[in-house]
């Protein structure tokens, strides 16, 4: 469906939550060095639980060579300092959803790697800090899906 890749991200259970969350949305997830935890990590074991067995987890050792990894993948950047609502943006399977660390977010060079139609934020109320990255991540999977359709998804009358 997508690929979802996390720009050197610091925490072990917020890897392990996307590992289940691109379990159930047929999504890849992409991992760039250095990352802070070890993909041998209990947390990040027991927060993706049985499901790093059915989802392609691609670690690289930068963003170029994952990059190159996803092919001719669009690429949509997320940022609190962009402007545009993910929402708004047209999402096509195949798209690569590149998030920066959960401390720092994407430096301002990888944040302005896309095109500008798709820089895009998830709304927030003013002040307040931005969402947990597994959070934020999933809300735009689930967002880009549902554009799909749920493509891949047996419908709910069918089962």
């Amino acid at each position: 469906m997508f690929h979802v890749v996390l720009y050197q991200p610091e925490i072990p259970s917020n890897a392990g939550n996307l590992i289940r969350l691109c379990a159930n949305t047929g999504s890849q997830l992409h991992l760039i060095e250095p990352l802070g935890f070890s993909l041998e990590d209990r947390q990040l074991r027991r927060a993706g639980l049985d499901y790093r067995d059915v989802v392609e987890v691609h670690v690289h050792n930068d963003f170029a060579a994952c990059r190159t990894s996803a092919g001719e993948s669009r690429l949509a950047t997320f940022s609190t300092h962009h402007q545009r609502f993910f929402a708004q943006f047209r999402f096509q399977a195949g798209d690569m959803l590149l998030f920066g660390p959960e401390t720092r977010g994407l430096p301002t060079e990888l944040a302005q790697a896309a095109e500008e139609s798709a820089r895009l934020t998830i709304p927030m109320l003013p002040a307040n800090r931005s969402l947990n990255l597994s959070n934020a991540a999933a809300v735009v999977v689930y967002e880009g899906w549902r554009q799909l359709n749920y493509a891949g998804c047996e419908s709910s009358e069918n089962r």
